[in-house]
């Protein structure tokens, strides 16, 4: 069955790990900062960073290859209302993929690898937002 794996959680929690270990097609928004090999974060790019991630799941969605499987996707961001879910559950709806949310814990003590100030992370902590059904 083909696979809709979201990844949760605040920056420094692991998601980038974690989907790396879960293998399949890998989609971030911190993707779309990347620039030469470097990650070039600028904060009024961010809308067109998470359009440019639900375009990329999309995109994937809609590929059928022998090459590659697109049976797991993989999409690691913050996610910290059900509206930012919500783009993607209707594309796993639409292309008929079962969605497992999971949400990535910071019980490591590692900082974000982006320089994420900890105000910003507090404030994305204040409106995380779980929805256990």
């Amino acid at each position: 069955m083909k696979t809709l794996y979201i990844l949760r959680g605040l920056p420094g929690s692991g998601k980038s790990t974690l989907a790396k270990s879960l293998g399949g097609i890998n989609i971030e928004a911190d993707q779309y900062f990347m620039v030469d090999g470097k990650y070039e974060f600028d904060a009024t790019k961010l809308s067109k960073a998470h359009n440019y991630c639900q375009c990329q799941t999309r995109a994937w969605m809609k590929m059928e290859s022998d090459q590659i499987s697109t049976d797991k996707i993989v999409v690691s961001n913050t996610f910290t209302t059900e509206k930012e879910l919500e783009p993607y559950i209707e594309l796993a709806r639409l292309f008929d993929y079962r969605v497992v949310s999971l949400i990535v814990e910071n019980r490591h003590g590692h900082e974000s690898i982006h320089n994420v100030p900890v105000n910003i992370i507090d404030r994305m902590q204040e409106r995380f937002k779980i929805k256990l059904r």
